[in-house]
């Protein structure tokens, strides 16, 4: 069974930064695909990016190109996501993806 298990979010002003975590089980990890998508309220789900298994290979939205970063750590099953220069309108919740699955998201707040 797929577990995806997010982490990190919070309350922080804006310019600042967070690193997200998404701890992951119940499937080979390091051939894996993962995403980050995020859902703000009231609207649907906005992709934000994507890396390959090895890490080689990441992609990013328009939105968030710059600012934040996806990594991974293959040996702890975990994948990552740094951000950097935060906007109120970055806020909401942030769920990493594994095809269709997702894990119960982390909130993050970007307020003064």
């Amino acid at each position: 069974e797929v577990q995806l298990v997010e982490s990190g979010g919070g309350l922080v002003q804006p310019g600042g930064s967070l690193r997200l975590s998404c701890a992951a089980s119940g499937f080979t990890f390091r051939s894996s695909t993962m995403n980050w998508v995020r859902q703000a309220p009231g609207k649907g789900l906005e992709w934000i990016s994507r890396i390959s298994g090895g890490g080689v290979f990441t992609s990013y939205a328009e939105s968030v190109k710059g600012r934040f970063t996806i990594s991974r750590d293959n040996s702890k099953n975990t994948l990552f996501l740094q951000m950097n220069s935060l906007k109120p309108e970055d806020s909401a919740v942030y769920y990493c993806t594994k095809d269709q699955n997702r894990g119960q998201g982390t909130q993050v707040t970007v307020s003064s």
